[in-house]
């Protein structure tokens, strides 16, 4: 192989000199593939970088295939997969940005910066004594520099409210939980509610452990909430779905070009005889479509909300011995009544793909059941109560919920696009923590009794007039109002509580729960 490859270059280098035009046998693709690296590599006037023109070529290869089949380098590999694995390696924090600092909203319960005693509302302003505060350094950077490898230890300088200087904190990195379950929580007496984020290695334990103390609690029924849901490991979809279904019971097939069809059929754990709804959006991807198809193929639970997002592509992870990876598109998923889960598309073409959910708002249908169409040769029927139901790319629920735009009005989208909501809330929680934690000393009690304070929405209308951001009307601004009010009391109750309690004050403003909790009150 050596002797081949010099003898080319030599070849090359001849040619090059008597000024004539390169040629080479190139019998085969994968021949003038190399023939162009190495030509690239040894001829071009100027030195080029081997690997990122490696990486280009491989990610050019898949932009002309499906709009799934990716390439990651190591660091893109390693941010991607955490979020799925369960846990990663830092110091136990979560964190927002204001005014260019790191300010710690929560720590990790008895996790590394708890046992150091850093608490919330605390300043990170140096890591390693590289300052990150003032610097405009990005929230990538900050977080490479937090996270590393377990054991090792970081130095922090922290600034405290009502404590002159800053304070030395030493941690030592460890393993930190990543949740993939959202809230689970009585949303109504009898009636349970769960929220995936994503389906990840630890899903199912999380989803069992939610399941137990809901049923301890009374419920007879189940929300499951897999809005805004991108999906993650079929496995642990499965091992959800398994909870609900008979022994033998289809959840889902694969099958491609080089892949023989492979079907996954329910073990039969089937631990719960009640009702169950399953919400979805048009953000409900992957493994929630899967989830959401076997239990409306199965007639196992009631679909609410709106088509979801039509990603029905399997992926083969290729490894390489760098740590970057290629996912490669090898079958699609299909429903246990043969629904491709796939919305269609054009090999090559990720633009028009890219903007369906807007070509969806645009064409009627995320607003108005009306402005949906399948033709027939799209319609299916459940494998028990034989109903119709419709293929075509995406899982159509069998109760639909418009996007209410009125609602969420356009003054409000622009608060938030500029981040004055998001950065008031911060503010309010910074000045007032102690206060609100003494007065509220339980989130039932905040829940029923905390009101937020008109001083807080007008300072966030003055900085939105200050970046001329102002209603269109006085109309407009009374529907802005009330939303922005639950928006404030959610968040306010994520940075005092957690994520379960977040939810647990916005689903009241979510008109795909409240579908769901009136179909189990019927």
């Amino acid at each position: 192989m050596k002797k081949s490859f010099f003898i080319v270059i030599a070849l090359l280098m001849a040619w090059h000199g008597a000024h004539a035009q390169i040629r080479y046998n190139s019998s085969t693709p994968l021949n003038k593939l190399n023939m162009a690296v190495m030509a690239i590599n040894n001829l071009y006037v100027e030195e080029v970088d081997q690997e990122k023109l490696t990486e280009d070529a491989i990610r050019g290869m898949l932009e002309k295939l499906d709009p799934h089949s990716t390439y990651s380098n190591a660091k893109e590999t390693k941010q991607m997969t955490e979020s799925l694995e369960g846990s990663f390696e830092g110091i136990g924090v979560q964190f927002n940005m204001m005014e260019d600092t790191l300010v710690v909203i929560q720590t990790i319960s008895n996790g590394p910066s708890e046992k150091v005693g850093i608490i919330p509302g605390d300043r990170i302003v140096a890591v390693n004594d590289t300052a990150i505060a003032g610097v405009n350094m990005s929230k990538e950077d900050i977080m490479s520099r937090l996270r590393g490898p377990k054991g090792t230890k970081v130095n922090l300088k922290i600034v405290r409210q009502g404590i002159k200087g800053q304070l030395p904190f030493t941690v030592i990195r460890d393993k930190i939980p990543v949740y993939s379950l959202d809230a689970s929580y009585m949303i109504r007496p009898g009636i349970g509610y769960i929220r995936i984020g994503n389906f990840g290695a630890t899903t199912y334990e999380e989803f069992m452990t939610a399941m137990a103390k809901l049923q301890d609690e009374g419920m007879k029924d189940l929300i499951i909430d897999l809005q805004d849901n991108g999906g993650g490991y079929l496995q642990a979809s499965v091992m959800v779905i398994e909870e609900f279904l008979e022994k033998g019971d289809m959840i889902v097939y694969t099958e491609g070009r080089r892949s023989p069809r492979r079907d996954y059929h329910s073990s039969g754990s089937n631990t719960f005889d009640g009702r169950v709804v399953v919400l979805v959006n048009e953000y409900s991807a992957s493994a929630s479509e899967i989830t959401a198809g076997a239990f409306q193929d199965q007639d196992r639970g009631i679909i609410v909300g709106r088509r979801t997002f039509g990603k029905g592509l399997v992926q083969r992870p290729i490894e390489f011995d760098d740590g970057s990876m290629i996912r490669l598109t090898i079958a699609h998923y299909y429903t246990p009544s043969g629904r491709c889960i796939q919305k269609p598309y054009t090999k090559g073409e990720k633009k028009d793909y890219a903007e369906d959910i807007e070509n969806r708002f645009r064409n009627g249908e995320m607003t108005n059941s009306d402005s949906i169409h399948f033709a027939d040769s799209l319609k299916f029927y459940t494998l028990r109560k034989h109903r119709v139901v419709y293929g075509g790319g995406g899982i159509m629920p069998d109760y639909f919920v418009p996007l209410d735009t009125v609602k969420y009005t356009k003054y409000h989208r622009q608060l938030s696009a500029k981040s004055h909501i998001i950065n008031a809330n911060l503010k309010y929680i910074d000045d007032n923590r102690k206060a609100l934690k003494k007065k509220y000393s339980t989130f039932e009690d905040f829940y029923n009794n905390f009101e937020v304070p008109q001083s807080l929405i007008d300072g966030i209308f003055e900085k939105g007039a200050a970046d001329d951001i102002k209603p269109k009307d006085d109309e407009e601004l009374a529907r802005t109002i009330p939303y922005l009010r639950t928006q404030l009391k959610a968040l306010i109750a994520r940075d005092l509580w957690d994520m379960n309690e977040y939810f647990h004050v916005f689903n009241e403003t979510n008109d795909i729960v409240l579908k769901g909790i009136e179909i189990l009150q019927q």
